[in-house]
């Protein structure tokens, strides 16, 4: 059954020690859930950085970078060396680890808010709308400590020789473009990463669901790795989702870090006349591949990762439930 916890918070609690009896939903459960959050987010992400490094370059130069991502890779690698395709590793790392904090964190504490709201019933009836509305706000926060990372990382993909790492490249933004020069991108960052998680967690809170139902279990009835095997399952059908979902934004935001790209004026008119050289197919189909196999086994490692180190941390992952089961 659903047990919330009492407003007592465990005064300098280890993140290791087990949730005190009783309040399985406290503050040490949504520190668990951010710090797996950011674990699980800093390790795909910072593992896929290749794939992104030739992703984001097909984006911005799709004539040169015509040969697919294999092709891609062979062709960063032959002219600029194998070092190249970790070029952002750092700024990938550290900007997704932030981002998994305040989005794994985030969705695990407004989504157990509205079932304390709404009570069991009301709220498994309206699962898919929890999902939506409390991936769609832990989103928007985590974005805005994500943006300067990315616009970072975006520029040192597209000028190898823009900066010798994150603090660098950081400094040097800083001097060139102002505090706005971060947050260029800011509107096609949420175009992209607010439908991208709320499909995400929509779709892999249906399929995992779906997945339960078909073997007649619930989360508490299977093993850790049952219930693991489940979140990669979930997460790879709930990847290639999002993947299409957000990718014309995606598309976008590439572009958009690219020096002079839109011309001059308001962000807007930028985006627009990006959209209108690129043209609606091109934005839609431009790098998809790439794209829905990566944020496919992305998503997949990322729920897996998530449910594996919040095992660890020996916190009981939140499932909604469905009161007229018992």
């Amino acid at each position: 059954s659903f047990k919330m916890a009492s407003s007592q918070i465990v005064p300098g609690a280890a993140l290791l020690a087990p949730s005190p009896a009783g309040a399985k939903y406290d503050m040490m459960y949504y520190l668990k859930g951010a710090a797996a959050g950011g674990i699980c987010c800093s390790v795909t992400h910072g593992a896929l950085c290749p794939v992104d490094v030739v992703k984001t370059r097909v984006q911005l130069d799709p004539v040169k970078y015509n040969t697919g991502l294999v092709g891609g890779m062979r062709k960063v690698v032959a002219e600029e060396g194998a070092m190249a395709l970790t070029t952002g590793l750092g700024a990938t790392a550290f900007g997704y680890f932030i981002q998994g904090w305040f989005k794994f964190g985030g969705v695990e504490f407004f989504k157990i808010q509205a079932v304390e709201a709404l009570g069991e019933e009301k709220a498994w009836a309206n699962k898919t709308g929890i999902y939506l509305g409390a991936a769609a706000c832990a989103e928007f926060i985590a974005d805005i400590f994500l943006c300067p990372l990315e616009a970072v990382r975006i520029r040192a993909v597209s000028d190898p020789e823009f900066c010798d790492g994150l603090a660098d490249g950081f400094g040097k933004m800083l001097k060139a473009d102002g505090i706005g020069g971060f947050y260029a991108g800011f509107l096609p960052i949420l175009a992209k990463q607010v439908p991208y998680t709320m499909a995400k967690f929509a779709v892999q809170g249906a399929a995992a669901d779906a997945i339960y139902g078909t073997l007649g279990k619930s989360p508490s009835e299977m093993s850790s790795g049952g219930n693991v095997g489940v979140s990669l399952g979930s997460g790879v059908i709930a990847g290639v989702a999002a993947a299409i979902i957000s990718h014309p934004a995606d598309t976008l935001l590439s572009k958009i870090n690219k020096v002079g790209a839109g011309g001059d004026g308001p962000m807007m008119t930028r985006l627009l006349n990006i959209a209108k050289e690129t043209g609606m197919v091109n934005l839609c189909t431009v790098g998809l591949l790439p794209r829905c196999v990566m944020i496919g086994t992305l998503t997949a490692g990322q729920f897996g990762i998530f449910d594996t180190v919040m095992n660890a941390l020996g916190a009981s992952k939140f499932h909604f439930h469905d009161p007229n089961s018992d």
